[in-house]
Protein backbone atom coordinates (compact mmCIF):
# COMPACT_ATOMS: atom_id res chain seq x y z
CA UNK A 1 0.00 0.00 0.00
CA UNK A 2 1.37 3.36 -1.16
CA UNK A 3 1.62 6.32 1.59
CA UNK A 4 -0.94 8.24 -0.78
CA UNK A 5 -3.40 5.10 -0.77
CA UNK A 6 -2.76 5.18 3.67
CA UNK A 7 -3.76 8.79 3.36
CA UNK A 8 -6.90 8.07 1.39
CA UNK A 9 -7.70 5.37 3.94
CA UNK A 10 -7.71 7.42 7.20
CA UNK A 11 -9.02 10.81 5.14
CA UNK A 12 -12.02 8.17 4.94
CA UNK A 13 -11.88 6.81 8.22
CA UNK A 14 -12.28 10.12 9.47
CA UNK A 15 -15.22 11.10 7.13
CA UNK A 16 -17.31 8.07 8.63
CA UNK A 17 -16.30 8.59 12.27
CA UNK A 18 -17.75 12.26 11.37
CA UNK A 19 -20.86 10.77 9.51
CA UNK A 20 -21.37 8.93 12.89
CA UNK A 21 -21.04 11.87 15.47
CA UNK A 22 -22.86 14.19 12.77
CA UNK A 23 -26.33 11.58 12.51
CA UNK A 24 -25.95 11.39 15.62
CA UNK A 25 -26.64 14.97 16.84
CA UNK A 26 -28.95 14.77 13.46
CA UNK A 27 -31.20 12.42 15.06
CA UNK A 28 -31.32 14.36 18.11
CA UNK A 29 -32.35 17.16 16.57
CA UNK A 30 -35.05 15.02 14.67
CA UNK A 31 -36.45 13.42 17.73
CA UNK A 32 -36.51 17.06 19.34
CA UNK A 33 -38.35 18.15 16.12
CA UNK A 34 -40.68 15.35 16.75
CA UNK A 35 -41.18 15.38 20.22
CA UNK A 36 -42.72 19.02 19.20
CA UNK A 37 -44.95 17.96 16.98
CA UNK A 38 -46.83 21.76 16.04
CA UNK A 39 -48.24 19.91 12.97
CA UNK A 40 -45.77 20.79 10.61
CA UNK A 41 -43.05 18.64 11.90
CA UNK A 42 -42.70 15.34 10.08
CA UNK A 43 -40.98 12.13 10.01
CA UNK A 44 -39.54 13.60 6.89
CA UNK A 45 -38.47 16.74 8.53
CA UNK A 46 -36.92 14.61 11.09
CA UNK A 47 -35.07 12.27 8.55
CA UNK A 48 -33.97 15.62 6.82
CA UNK A 49 -32.33 16.70 10.21
CA UNK A 50 -30.44 13.40 10.59
CA UNK A 51 -29.10 13.50 6.84
CA UNK A 52 -27.77 16.93 7.29
CA UNK A 53 -26.09 15.99 10.37
CA UNK A 54 -24.23 12.86 9.22
CA UNK A 55 -23.30 15.11 6.14
CA UNK A 56 -22.17 17.96 7.96
CA UNK A 57 -20.05 15.67 10.79
CA UNK A 58 -18.25 13.95 7.18
CA UNK A 59 -17.27 17.45 6.11
CA UNK A 60 -16.00 18.88 9.76
CA UNK A 61 -14.23 15.23 10.25
CA UNK A 62 -12.63 15.56 6.98
CA UNK A 63 -11.85 19.14 7.78
CA UNK A 64 -10.40 18.31 11.14
CA UNK A 65 -8.24 15.41 9.29
CA UNK A 66 -7.04 17.89 6.90
CA UNK A 67 -5.92 20.23 9.73
CA UNK A 68 -4.00 17.48 11.58
CA UNK A 69 -1.97 16.93 8.35
CA UNK A 70 -1.17 20.35 8.00
CA UNK A 71 0.17 20.91 11.46
CA UNK A 72 1.80 17.27 11.30
CA UNK A 73 3.57 18.11 8.40
CA UNK A 74 4.58 21.47 9.97
CA UNK A 75 6.30 19.81 12.71
CA UNK A 76 8.51 17.86 10.05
Amino acid sequence: MTEAEKEAVKATAAAGVGAGVGGAGGASVGVLELAAAQGTVTGLTAGLAIGFGAVAGALLGLAGYGVYRRLRKAKE
